[in-house]
């Protein structure tokens, strides 16, 4: 598996930092996130022999994934780019470090890997895989429900079937359809928007404790029909922005419903996944996609161009966290929040009624508290120069916001709601640091 070096043209550069970016940028960061993942698995091969010398389950599982790349790369480059794979490669090659293991991280993942990316290209195989908690996981496609130990995949001419204590279980020529013992990892659907919504896999989100459990067929008709509005909202008002998420978006990870309000997260194990409980409509939706996005964006950035110097140890006010954050923690919710309110800085003249007054609000509260962080990391001392490079690119667009109009009375929401915030802040954490 060969990897091409990475760079990042100043031009991309340049539009990330105003909080854009575009598809050009995603498929380049996205670039690099593959080659981390062959990394990551290539270690973990490397790992696995030096401890169990060369017939570690890993090194069959390497050879598969090889030979389905050269017959088609294609497939492989989709299997190995898939959100859970690194995940499970980052954790698993920790393990074989020394580390406390998750479940599941173990190094016979990588046949379960393979095993996918032959069902997926079609290539005649039959791997042993590990199985965890009764159900053998093939990342991308789905799990099948068998006893715990090992089970065979079996791919042929006739399709394709996972094998426990002798009984078959189909794998569907669809594999992202349901079928009898079969959970597949399914699909949501917009216009031209498509993306798995993983609800079986292990590693789809392993550092969020509240993902949800297994949803029904009727709560992903709930998710699609939502989705579909969302997304016709974004393609008709925001199509840059939506062109941007088609092309970074692999799989959303539904979590449980809080006790109140609307959560979301993203990580840099899992580039490609968004992670939200269910959104109660379509603007909630796609600005929850935007601020997501941000943060898978930068992640994969700080990749290939380091932005931030070592921690010092030193913390800071967000105006959206209710703890101090580090540098690094400073940079992600400033970077995630230029991109909320490039959203909520066109949806404002969109919305009409208390609609609109929301969203004037919102347009006008993180614009002011992402300039707030961008200033305060201009001065912090805390960044590299390219990361100084990007923040005055960010603060160059922030900048340009501020003096746009918005309704007084959104003004005054967006004003009461940033004090609201800073005192319980100082409330629980002591006078805003200098």
């Amino acid at each position: 598996m060969s990897l091409p070096s990475h760079r990042v043209p100043r031009k991309v550069f340049e539009e990330l930092a105003q909080g854009a970016g575009g598809p050009e940028a995603v498929h380049i960061l996205a670039s690099g996130q593959y080659s981390k993942n062959v990394l990551l698995i290539r270690g973990v091969r490397d790992a696995a022999a030096a401890v169990q010398g060369r017939s570690s389950p890993a090194q069959a599982g390497y050879e598969l994934l090889a030979a389905v790349q050269r017959a088609n790369p294609h497939v492989a480059q989709a299997v190995i780019s898939y959100p859970s794979v690194g995940a499970w490669a980052l954790r698993t090659l920790r393990a074989l470090r020394g580390e406390p293991p998750m479940i599941g991280a173990q190094p016979g993942g990588l046949r379960a890997i393979a095993a996918a990316a032959a069902i997926r290209a079609g290539i005649s195989t039959e791997i042993e895989v590990p199985t965890v908690s009764g159900l053998a996981m093939l990342p991308s496609l789905g799990g099948a429900a068998v006893d715990d130990g090992v089970a065979v995949v079996r791919q042929g001419a006739d399709g394709a079937e996972v094998l426990s204590a002798g009984s078959p279980i189909p794998v569907p020529g669809d594999p992202n359809q349901e079928a009898p013992g079969w959970f597949a990892v399914r699909q949501l659907r917009a216009g031209s928007f498509t993306a798995l919504i993983d609800d079986v896999d292990p590693f789809r989100m392993p550092a969020e404790p509240t993902v949800a459990d297994r949803l029904r067929s009727a709560d992903i008709d709930r998710w699609n029909t939502v989705l579909q509005e969302a997304w016709a909202l974004l393609v008709t008002h925001h199509s840059d922005i939506a062109r941007e998420l088609a092309a970074a978006i692999r799989s959303v990870v539904p979590l449980a419903p809080p006790a109140h309000g609307q959560v979301s997260t993203s990580s840099a194990e899992t580039f490609g996944a968004v992670a939200l409980s269910k959104p109660p409509d379509a603007r909630v939706f796609a600005v929850t996609l935007v601020h997501e996005v941000q943060h898978l964006k930068l992640s994969a950035l700080l990749d290939i161009v380091r932005l931030v110097s070592p921690d010092d140890g030193r913390l800071f006010y967000a105006p959206w966290r209710d703890d101090p954050r580090p540098v690094g923690g400073l940079l992600q919710g400033a970077y995630a929040y230029v991109g909320v309110s490039r959203f909520w800085r066109k949806q404002r003249l969109l919305d009409r009624g208390d609609d609109a007054l929301g969203a004037h609000a919102e347009f006008a509260r993180w614009r002011a508290a992402a300039l707030f962080v961008v200033e305060t990391l201009e001065v912090s001392g805390g960044l590299t120069p390219a990361g100084m490079e990007f923040v005055q690119g960010m603060a160059h667009t922030l900048r340009g916001w501020q003096e746009e109009a918005v309704p007084k009375e959104a003004q005054q929401l967006a004003d009461d709601d940033a004090q609201e915030h800073l005192a319980r802040w100082q409330s629980a954490n002591g006078p805003v640091p200098a």
